[in-house]
């Protein structure tokens, strides 16, 4: 290096170390870039490195001021599940992983708006196009697809078996 080019270099200042986030800071960041279930979050702090007692205060002080919720959580996950194209048998087990309880997973079931059966329909139109709706191998490759992807055997049965001229 020239002599020059080290003239033009500024000094650069050292940095201030940043103090380290409180459990409750770390949970609240977690929190703001999507929601998350309660045992998840727990489970994300203590890989941080976040002592559990701290860990399980801060999620009741936030859980207490709105910004954790369990419900929310799992009504979120049903509506992004079920828009990536995944049936209600697979979205349950998801949920049960989260550590909700069945009643609250059947609450969050409940809360989709759309029909499963239309969801399997369009999800094999997409997939398959005409094909499926005239070809035996072409509806049980369908069918497979629709099984891996966590849905009912009579939305199965009513999806494979459609008029691809048919709006519904």
């Amino acid at each position: 290096m020239t002599e020059s080019a080290d003239n033009s270099r500024k000094p650069q200042r050292p940095r201030r170390p940043r103090p380290e986030p409180t459990p409750l800071q770390r949970a609240l960041g977690l929190l703001t870039r999507r929601e998350h279930s309660r045992k998840e979050l727990t489970r994300k702090l203590a890989v941080r490195g976040v002592d559990r007692a701290e860990a399980e205060a801060a999620i009741s002080r936030l859980t207490a001021e709105g910004w954790q919720d369990d419900v929310r959580f799992a009504e979120s996950l049903v509506r992004s599940r079920a828009g990536s194209g995944y049936g209600p048998i697979r979205i349950r087990a998801e949920l049960g992983t989260h550590g909700l309880d069945r009643e609250a997973v059947a609450a969050a079931l409940d809360t989709f708006d759309g029909d499963w059966a239309e969801l399997a329909r369009d999800m094999i139109r997409r997939r398959f196009g005409a094909a499926a709706a005239e070809d035996r191998g072409m509806q049980r490759k369908a069918a497979d697809f629709l099984f891996r992807r966590g849905f009912a055997a009579d939305h199965i049965r009513t999806a494979t078996r459609f008029d691809p001229d048919d709006p519904f």
